[in-house]
């Protein structure tokens, strides 16, 4: 038996710092969106028990650091299962991009998991168990739109922003999370106005939408790789509606409504970044 689990990116339309939490994780509050440009999970159904992995790209890990693996062996634990499970995960996300690749293969793998081994759970049973794998891990089980408080793990759903194209960024290093963390200056963030936000999504206010985009870690993130800032800049002179780093980068996106002008930022950047997208918005949420 076999299936297929499609895993979209997220992009942050906020993402604010608020301060240290007493576990040594940020207190953080962000709106995440899913867009269209996804890893595809295959699995197929072992009678040994065993969980393997296999990755068509060789610098994810294809052993228990993957966080697919994490998926399937937290289920297994969870429900009893004594079957097995052979991850095949074809690699379209960027690694180490901000855009929740590996958050969003794990969350793929629980709802795939649901259906091959017939586990007949909800939903927010398995958001509840991505907790435990990964902050990103709950939203990327649901996708859709929400605001994502906590360590990221806390969501209030909330209504799709108005369709439109986004043109995603990935310059040739990755970013190290842990690091960008550390040079976080929490006292002289520039915070974003989430409610704002929230509220020109709610009223299908694209421009109001655009000129609220804002993430607390760029600076940091572009203290440590200079480059981010000036790829984020060309990326505006292109003439973009909105234009932000996403999560903890390097991953730079651009807002647009019209198809035309993401083409020309496509072309306009594909010279000198090989990691160019153009995708839609995906607005929906998953069902089991």
């Amino acid at each position: 038996m076999h299936l297929i689990e499609k895993a979209p990116a997220k992009i942050n339309l906020t993402l604010d710092v608020l301060g240290k939490r007493d576990d040594g994780y940020h207190e953080v509050e962000m709106i995440m969106t899913t867009v269209d440009l996804a890893d595809r999970i295959h699995l197929t159904l072992r009678d040994d028990g065993r969980i393997s992995v296999d990755v068509d790209k060789g610098f994810v890990p294809g052993n228990e650091q993957n966080l697919a693996y994490q998926a399937a062996k937290l289920l297994k634990t969870e429900f009893g299962v004594k079957a097995g499970v052979h991850i095949f995960i074809e690699k379209n996300i960027p690694v180490s991009a901000g855009l929740a690749g590996g958050s969003t293969d794990a969350a793929a793998t629980l709802r795939g998991l649901n259906r091959l081994w017939r586990l007949g759970t909800t939903i927010d049973k398995l958001a509840e168990l991505g907790a435990e794998i990964g902050s990103d891990v709950p939203f990327c089980v649901y996708g859709g739109t929400a605001i994502a408080r906590g360590r990221g793990e806390k969501l209030e759903h909330i209504p799709s922003p108005p369709p439109c194209w986004v043109v995603l960024v990935k310059p040739p290093m990755g970013a190290s999370t842990k690091d960008i963390y550390g040079k976080l200056d929490l006292d002289h963030l520039k915070h974003p106005d989430t409610a704002a936000v929230v509220k020109a999504i709610r009223e299908k206010n694209f421009r109001g939408i655009c000129e609220g985009l804002g993430n607390a870690m760029e600076d940091a993130t572009f203290g440590l790789y200079p480059e981010v800032k000036s790829l984020k800049e060309r990326v505006r002179s292109f003439g973009a509606e909105g234009v932000l780093m996403s999560g903890s980068g390097p991953t730079v996106y651009a807002l647009l409504q019209n198809q035309s002008r993401a083409d020309r930022i496509y072309n306009g950047l594909k010279g000198f970044v090989s990691q160019v997208f153009v995708v839609r918005l995906l607005g929906a949420k998953h069902h089991l």
